[in-house]
C-alpha cells in the first residue's frame, strides 16, 4: 500500500470519527436538553471549539505515533520515550491552549475556558483525554510494527525461496552442460553397435539421437527456424513409424515453406502430432491422420493436424495439454494467433494459424 493510499485512509478515518462525534453532540444535545443552556446562535461556536479540541488530541495522537515511541521504544531509549511521555501534557494543552485562547479568541472573538480557570483545572481537564489517546498511539504503534515485521518476514522469505530457485537453476545449467555430451557419446556408440546387427534399429537410434539433440538445443530467444521445427516433427513420425511397422497411416504435407529464414517458437507444432498420435487411430489406412503445414503469405503460417478418434482408448480425453497450449500461445503470439478445436466424437481436428 503506497504512502498516498496510508494518508487517504487515515484522513478520511479521522473525518468520519470528529463527523460522528459532531453529530452525536447533535443529537444528544437535543434527545436530553443538553444544550438548552446554549443559545442557536453560539452552536456554531461549540462546533468550532470541538473541532480545535480534535485537532488537538489529533497532534497529540501523532505526537505519540510519530516521535515518543518510535524514538523510544524501537531504539531502546527508555529515557527518551519517558521524557517524551512526560512531555506529551505539554503538547496537548500547548496546542489546545493556543488554538482556543489565543487564537480563536483574535480570529472570533470568544474562547472555550473563562478567563479566571485556574490552571489546576485546566490541566486536570486535558489529563482526562491524554491518557486514552496515548495509550491509542502506542496501541496503533504496536500494530504498524507487526505488520512491518510479517512483511518483513515475508519478504525474506521469498528471497530465500528466490535464492533457492536461482541455485537450483545454475545446477540445472550445469548439468546440461554435462550430461549431453554424455548422452550423445552413448547414442554414438547405440547406433554403431546396432548398426551391425539390425538396420532398422541403427535407423530408430539415430532419429532418437536427432529428437535428443533438438530437444537439448539452446536458443537465445526461445526460437528456431522453422525448417528445424519440420524436421523434428518429421523424425518424431519417422520413429513412430518404426515401432509401427507397417501400420502406421500419417501423412504430413508441407506447401510453400521457405529454404529459411522463418524463424517459429520452439516445439510450437508437436505437441499436436503427439495428442493425434496418442490419441488417435493410426493403424487404419482408410483414415489416417492428417497433418497439412502451410504458408498462405508471407509471414503468415497455418498448421492442421485431423485424427480420427481411437473410441477404444481408455482415456479417450482429446485436448490433453490443449490449455498449456492456449496459454503458450498467447504468452509467444499476442494478438499473432488463432487456435480452432473441432471434436464432433469421432474426428478431432486441431487448426492453427500464426502471424510469424
Amino acid at each position: 500500500m503506497n504512502r498516498y493510499r496510508i494518508t487517504l485512509y487515515q484522513v478520511l478515518g479521522w473525518a468520519l470519527v470528529i463527523g460522528y462525534d459532531l453529530l452525536g453532540y447533535d443529537m444528544l444535545g437535543l434527545m436530553h436538553g443538553m444544550r438548552r443552556h446554549i443559545a442557536a446562535a453560539d452552536l456554531p461556536k461549540a462546533h468550532l471549539l470541538n473541532l480545535t479540541f480534535w485537532l488537538s488530541l489529533i497532534s497529540l495522537f501523532y505526537y505519540c505515533f510519530l516521535v515518543v515511541f518510535p524514538q523510544g521504544l524501537r531504539r531502546g531509549r527508555w529515557p527518551t520515550l519517558v521524557l517524551g511521555l512526560l512531555g506529551t501534557p505539554l503538547v496537548f494543552a500547548g496546542t489546545r491552549y493556543g488554538l482556543e485562547e489565543v487564537l480563536t479568541p483574535l480570529l472570533f472573538g470568544f474562547r472555550n475556558y473563562s478567563p479566571g480557570v485556574k490552571l489546576t483545572f485546566y490541566l486536570q481537564d486535558n489529563l482526562y483525554f491524554l491518557l486514552p489517546t496515548i495509550v491509542m498511539a502506542g496501541a496503533a504503534v504496536a500494530v504498524r510494527d507487526a505488520f512491518v515485521r510479517e512483511k518483513a518476514r515475508e519478504s525474506q522469505l521469498q528471497i530465500q525461496l528466490l535464492k533457492q530457485a536461482k541455485i537450483q537453476a545454475e545446477l540445472a545449467f550445469l548439468r546440461t552442460q554435462i550430461n549431453p555430451h554424455f548422452l550423445y557419446n552413448t547414442l554414438n556408440y547405440l547406433y554403431a553397435t546396432a548398426y551391425e546387427v539390425s538396420e532398422p534399429l541403427a535407423e530408430a537410434v539415430l532419429r532418437l539421437s536427432d529428437l535428443m539433440r533438438y530437444l537439448l538445443h539452446d536458443s537465445p530467444d526461445g526460437q528456431v527456424e522453422l525448417r528445424q521445427e519440420v524436421e523434428y516433427v518429421e523424425n518424431y513420425l519417422a520413429l513412430h513409424r518404426l515401432r509401427f511397422e507397417e501400420k502406421f497411416f500419417v501423412n504430413f504435407e508441407q506447401a510453400g515453406l521457405p529454404p529459411g529464414g522463418q524463424r517459429v517458437a520452439t516445439l510450437l507444432l508437436i505437441p499436436f502430432v503427439e495428442n493425434a498420435l496418442k490419441h488417435g487411430v493410426v493403424n487404419q489406412a482408410a483414415h489416417p491422420v492428417d497433418i497439412q503445414l502451410t504458408l498462405p503469405a508471407p509471414g503468415q503460417l497455418a498448421f492442421r493436424v485431423r485424427n480420427r478418434i481411437n473410441q477404444h482408448q481408455k482415456d479417450a480425453t482429446t485436448g490433453v495439454g490443449l490449455p498449456n497450449i492456449r496459454r503458450r500461445l498467447a504468452l509467444l503470439y499476442p494478438g499473432r494467433h488463432a487456435l480452432r478445436v473441432h471434436d464432433d466424437g469421432i474426428t478431432y481436428t486441431a487448426e492453427l494459424e500464426l502471424s510469424l
